[in-house]
């Protein structure tokens, strides 16, 4: 890692999430401009005015480090920003409050800074390379139960990604028969933020882009967890979009679960 001052850096981060956040809330029940990218894919003004005011800070604060967004791309390098404006537009459309604003820092393919802030719950997860995880502050760890009695979190294949449910359905069904339950919210970064917390016991999805987790999954690895592709490879994940973050005991049986499959 080059020399970067992770501190200032994830500071940074933080007051653009929540500038970021403050837009989302105020037009959380409001939404307008909305624009579906592709079939299930949806966008409102809420997301690009929020990413224009992610982007205005961490340009402000760092201006020789890229920023790439979800809705607006932008520069891509050894390092930079990856911001979801608003992760969880269906949520938003729908009134139901599972979002986030979602910014990682990656250098080398690594995070190395993130934030998940969630605006309609008023909570903000934070951290930094060699930092810790963090709730509002409070230090996050991953959970510890069997994994019989875990409850872990997925993401369905939706619309135009369904081609892939021959391959996801078999492991769900696995999943669902091994652990205790599993929960689908609808948003990757609150995913990967309650398995950091230990609210969930682990998360697996596929077809992501690298702004649904760079963040989320820098918390889980700072809270003591494993994350990788669904072939157990720690670099591939950030490109494939395919991804298994969880503590190392339910990590290594939900890989073995979709081996198995």
């Amino acid at each position: 890692m080059s020399f970067l001052d992770l501190d200032a850096l994830l500071d940074a981060a933080i007051a653009a999430a929540l500038a970021g956040g403050e837009i989302v809330l105020d037009a959380f029940g409001t939404a307008g401009g909305v624009v579906e990218k592709a079939p299930g894919d949806w966008v409102t003004e809420t997301d690009t005015t929020s990413e224009r005011a992610v982007r205005a800070a961490l340009v402000a604060a760092a201006p020789d480090i890229p920023v790439f967004g979800e809705e607006e791309g932008g520069e891509r390098g050894p390092l930079g920003w990856l911001v979801d404006p608003l992760d969880g537009t269906a949520n938003f459309l729908h009134r139901f409050p599972i979002v986030g604003v979602s910014i990682g820092l990656v250098e080398d393919g690594v995070p190395i800074v993130g934030v998940v802030h969630a605006p309609m719950l008023g909570e903000t997860y934070t951290a930094r390379a060699g930092g810790g995880a963090y709730r509002d502050g409070e230090r996050l760890w991953v959970s510890r139960r069997p994994v019989e009695q875990a409850i872990c979190a997925t993401g369905f294949p939706f619309r135009a990604k369904r081609q892939r449910l021959d391959e996801y359905l078999p492991v769900f069904e696995r999943a669902l028969r091994t652990c205790e339950d599993l929960r689908r919210a609808g948003a990757a970064s609150m995913d990967l933020a309650w398995s950091a917390a230990g609210v969930y016991d682990g998360y697996f999805e596929q077809a992501l882009g690298p702004w649904d987790m760079a963040a989320g999954a820098l918390l889980v690895r700072e809270a003591g967890g494993v994350v990788t592709d669904w072939h157990g490879d720690d670099t591939a994940w950030l490109d494939s979009g395919d991804i298994v973050a969880a503590p190392p005991a339910t990590h290594e049986r939900l890989l073995e679960i979709i081996a198995e499959v």
